[in-house]
């Protein structure tokens, strides 16, 4: 990979939303999120992808709402008190969606230098479920995978979430 490549797809430097799921820290680019809500009630939209939760009635707009959990593969749980909705925007080419992400909890706000964001690491095998991980933070022991929140759902799959809220 060319390093011009690699630099256009190396997080950037700056604020990031952290969250939980599993045993894992993620982080979203704070500019993408819109807000924060608790989890509420979903409603399930028929022949929608599996990771697709249904969508939610956010003061007078419907937008879908995706479960990361199953969208990565993870295994299910209950919701608890500290799940949470991150409601984000998402665009790819000239389509622009608000959807919302479920996550196992929030947890802060968190800064990071140029210095402190290395890139991903390279899987192999051809695996490109990865492509939408810009790179890994590093605050002291802590490691944060830090999520590109335009390419977490690829082209069919963000069209398919954009029609659940239709």
């Amino acid at each position: 990979m060319s390093t011009d490549i690699l630099a256009a797809t190396l997080a950037k430097p700056g604020k990031y939303l952290s969250f939980v799921l599993g045993r894992e820290e993620y982080g979203l680019e704070i500019l993408k999120v819109q807000e924060i809500i608790g989890i509420m009630d979903v409603t399930r939209v028929p022949r929608t992808p599996s990771y697709v939760r249904g969508v939610i009635n956010l003061r007078g707009r419907v937008i879908p709402v995706v479960d990361l959990r199953s969208k990565f593969q993870m295994p299910t749980i209950e919701d608890t008190e500290k799940t949470c909705v991150i409601v984000v925007q998402v665009t790819q080419g000239d389509l622009t969606v608000t959807m919302g992400v479920i996550v196992d909890e929030v947890s802060e706000v968190l800064s990071f230098t140029q210095e402190q964001i290395e890139a991903a690491p390279s899987f192999g095998g051809g695996m490109d479920e990865a492509e939408y991980i810009t790179g890994m933070g590093k605050l002291g022991k802590k490691v944060v995978i830090l999520l590109d929140a335009d390419r977490v759902l690829k082209g069919e799959e963000l069209e398919a979430v954009a029609q659940a809220a239709q």
